[in-house]
């Protein structure tokens, strides 16, 4: 097998094999932000980043609107649907109805801690039953030949004991589940909003070096404030894969070194005026099916320019209804100028011209 180099956290490089792990880096499933258009956008920065939907019921797919909740763009590929649910009927439908959209992965959300989900019967709630979430990962491997994968945590409310969390995913791991995306945090189930959820229980990363060594034939992605390309090289050092929430949608240009530093993919990464091009000319596609493309695809990106002169400008112009209803389809293009960043670019290239 053909060697790769990968630049390892202490700056030199190392060997790496071109059987690389389809989880090795994903962005996270974020509720109101992951949407189709922050995809789009998203893979525009990395080839090989591992996308995820956010989390859709069971009965939005069975009851709703399936083209609504399910569509994507083909350029989005690899995507996974991540499902709530916990009826293992239900599931198996809809874990069919994703494999006939063409999604490459369904997962199954058993991490998050918020009170509308629990009351749903889903989420970190089901890591309390592991026979009923294996029940379901059955069903749902019955019915369909893609990837189903569990999201988890490391445990629920007060309970720090590692068998816990051993004996969930071990029983997982008996029904024929192999790719285990672990938050390492407890889910405190009262008392604590799904942000302080996020904040408040430790983080403990060892859980997941410890789930990896009891399970090597398993693949261990590590979640929870991954907020660095710095981390995620160094993680990858203990797990098979790295899942990055915030941080890729508050700063979306650290996905742009995703491929060359994680895959050994030195492809030529589109400058931010190419994006801006590319994320226009995707408005002009969409929005004749669907009006709210420019806010949603603005929304997205409100990022880009994160910590450089003028993102205050730029973020403001995102914000902005007026220059919605003014610049229509050309928002990012209005966003960016705004910043000065057109003018600037513009005279970067004078200068080159000079020399």
């Amino acid at each position: 097998m053909r060697p790769l180099l990968s630049k390892g956290t202490s700056g030199l490089f190392r060997t790496m094999t071109t059987k690389i792990n389809p989880w090795r880096f994903c962005v996270a499933p974020m509720l109101d932000w992951t949407d189709r258009h922050c995809r789009y956008f998203h893979r525009q920065l990395s080839r090989h980043a591992r996308l995820y939907t956010e989390m859709v019921t069971c009965g939005a797919i069975i009851y709703g609107d399936k083209a609504r909740h399910l569509d994507f763009n083909a350029e989005e590929h690899p995507v996974a649907l991540q499902l709530g649910g916990s009826d293992p009927k239900d599931l198996a439908v809809c874990t069919k109805i994703a494999q006939q959209w063409g999604y490459d992965e369904v997962n199954l959300n058993c991490g998050c801690p918020s009170e509308r989900v629990q009351r749903g019967s889903f989420g970190a709630c089901l890591m309390a039953e592991p026979q009923l979430v294996a029940d379901c990962c059955r069903a749902m491997m019955d019915v369909a030949d893609i990837d189903v994968t569990v999201k988890h945590r490391i445990g629920i409310d007060k309970i720090e004991d590692y068998s816990f969390v051993r004996d969930f995913v071990g029983t997982l791991f008996d029904t024929g589940v192999r790719t285990f995306i672990v938050h390492t945090r407890n889910a405190w189930l009262k008392g604590l909003s799904p942000k302080e959820n996020r904040e408040i229980p430790p983080l403990k990363r060892e859980v997941a070096f410890k789930l990896k060594e009891d399970f090597p034939q398993a693949s261990i992605v590590i979640n929870g404030q991954v907020d660095t390309l710095e981390l995620a090289e160094e993680l990858l050092q203990k797990v098979d894969g790295v899942m990055m929430g915030r941080a890729a949608y508050k700063t979306p240009w650290v996905l742009s070194d995703v491929d060359a530093r994680l895959f050994a993919d030195m492809h030529p990464v589109p400058t931010r005026e190419e994006l801006i091009e590319r994320m226009t000319q995707y408005i002009r596609r969409e929005t004749p099916k669907d009006s709210h493309v420019p806010r949603a695809t603005a929304k997205a990106m409100i990022g880009l320019l994160q910590g450089l002169a003028g993102a205050r400008f730029y973020r403001r112009t995102l914000s902005d209804p007026a220059a919605f209803a003014e610049t229509g389809t050309e928002i990012l293009k209005a966003a960016f100028a705004s910043a000065g960043w057109a003018e600037r670019l513009t005279e970067d290239r004078r200068d080159d011209d000079e020399f």
